[in-house]
C-alpha cells in the first residue's frame, strides 16, 4: 500500500516512546503494531473499526471502544479509530436497518412491516407516547440485538477480508510493475 504517503501523518516509534501522555500507559500503547503500517496491522484494524462502529451511542463511546479492541488485539489503532467513522448521522439509519433484518431472519421471523406501535405514536399526546415507544422498542428490540453484533462481525470479517485481498494486489502489482522496469532497463543480448 502507499505507505510512504502515510507515514507522514503518524509518528515515528521513538515519538511515540516520548510522547508523555502514552507514557504514562507504558508498554500497552508502546507496541509497534498499534502504529506502524503493514498488511495484518491494517487489515485487522479496518475490523476492529468496523465492528467498533456498530456499538450504540455516539462517536465518542465508539472511538473508545475501537481504541480498546485495537489495543488488546494489538492492531492498528489510528486505523481502528478512523474507521468506526463509518456509521454517522446519514448512514446508521440503514446499517440499523440491515441488523434488524438480520435479526429477523435468524429468529426465523415474519418480514413484516414496522409495529403498529410505531405508527400510533403519531398525532399521540406525550402521557400516550412513552408507553407506546416503550412497546415499539420491544417489538424491534430482539430482532436488533441478534442482528447488531451479528451485522458487526460480518462486516469486520469481510473487511479485514477485502483489505487483505487489496494489500495482497497491490503488493503483487508493484512487484509486476518492478519487474518490467528491471527488463525495460536491461540491455538485449
Amino acid at each position: 500500500m502507499p505507505r510512504k504517503y502515510f507515514r507522514k501523518f503518524l509518528p515515528s516509534h521513538d515519538a511515540i516512546k516520548q510522547n508523555r501522555y502514552i507514557a504514562r500507559f507504558g508498554p500497552r500503547l508502546q507496541h509497534h503494531n498499534l502504529w506502524h503500517l503493514h498488511r495484518r496491522s491494517v487489515a485487522l484494524g479496518v475490523a476492529v473499526g468496523l465492528f467498533a462502529g456498530l456499538i450504540p451511542g455516539s462517536n465518542p463511546v465508539q472511538f473508545t471502544a475501537a481504541a480498546i479492541l485495537a489495543i488488546v488485539f494489538r492492531v492498528n489503532l489510528p486505523i481502528a479509530v478512523l474507521v468506526t467513522l463509518y456509521s454517522n448521522p446519514f448512514t446508521i439509519v440503514p446499517l440499523y436497518f440491515v441488523a434488524y433484518k438480520l435479526g429477523q431472519s435468524v429468529l426465523l421471523q415474519g418480514g413484516g412491516g414496522p409495529s403498529p406501535a410505531a405508527f400510533r405514536l403519531e398525532g399521540a399526546g406525550l402521557s400516550d407516547w412513552i408507553p407506546l415507544t416503550f412497546e415499539w422498542l420491544a417489538s424491534v428490540g430482539k430482532p436488533l440485538l441478534i442482528g447488531l453484533p451479528l451485522f458487526a462481525l460480518l462486516l469486520a470479517i469481510a473487511g479485514y477480508f477485502l483489505i487483505d485481498w487489496v494489500w495482497q494486489l497491490y503488493v503483487r502489482c508493484a512487484w509486476q510493475r518492478r519487474r518490467n522496469r528491471r527488463a525495460q532497463r536491461e540491455p538485449a543480448p
